[in-house]
């Protein structure tokens, strides 16, 4: 099945499965899949990931801000795990503008690629949950790293990101609710849109006329 008639065939369930994502995909079109030309190319996992360490807790435009500044300290590509630990840390943290905390984790990161404790090149035969308990094993990568990682590195079809702020936001918006729904909420609310959550995170995405912007894994 080509990716055109996956998505169809993912939004033709959404919309039978649920009224409310048929009312979010009436009132603002299907969801944008189109791969954000800031991220790593694809299939380089070490580099979404380094990507994704920088953009927690930052706006979608800061985030690429201060990637982009990394890169430029690496010369002009997304560094390798050896480059990453042979740099200065202090030097690496100013002039891309990181904290000192992304910085501990980049290096962490890294360390554990060089280590083979993360085999990153398994990943992509893993299923989600072996993925997931991969990756927050690393300082740094929490479940919503994660789960981004799924949905936008392996694109990952049945992915829920539970811990997403603008998915939470969507959710309370669009169903009513009086409050931000806690995680089992928002897993019990999806049960009916398994197994295409992906795209229900998408088109929820879409419906606030934003990306996932803001990630709370870092500390």
């Amino acid at each position: 099945m080509t990716a055109g008639a996956a998505l169809d065939a993912a939004l033709a369930h959404l919309r039978a499965a649920d009224p409310v994502l048929a009312r979010l995909l009436d009132e603002h079109g299907p969801p944008e899949t189109a791969r954000d030309p800031s991220r790593p190319a694809p299939g380089d996992h070490y580099g979404a990931l380094v990507r994704s360490i920088v953009g927690q807790q930052l706006s979608v435009l800061a985030a690429r801000s201060i990637y982009r500044r990394l890169v430029e300290f690496f010369g002009g590509h997304t560094p390798s795990p050896q480059e990453v630990l042979a740099a200065d840390p202090d030097e690496m943290r100013l002039a891309a503008g990181l904290s000192r905390a992304k910085t501990t984790f980049l290096r962490s990161l890294a360390e554990h690629v060089i280590s083979g404790e993360l085999e990153l090149g398994r990943l992509d035969d893993l299923p989600d949950d072996e993925v997931l308990a991969e990756l927050v094993a690393v300082k740094g990568i929490g479940e919503w790293s994660a789960h981004m990682f799924l949905i936008f590195e392996l694109e990952r079809p049945d992915v829920l990101a539970v811990g997403d702020l603008g998915i939470r936001r969507a959710v309370e918006r669009a169903y009513g609710l009086g409050a931000l729904p806690t995680a089992a909420e928002l897993t019990a609310l999806g049960e009916p849109w398994r197994p295409h959550r992906s795209v229900a995170c998408r088109l929820l995405w879409r419906s606030l006329a934003n990306v996932p912007a803001v990630a709370p894994d870092a500390t």
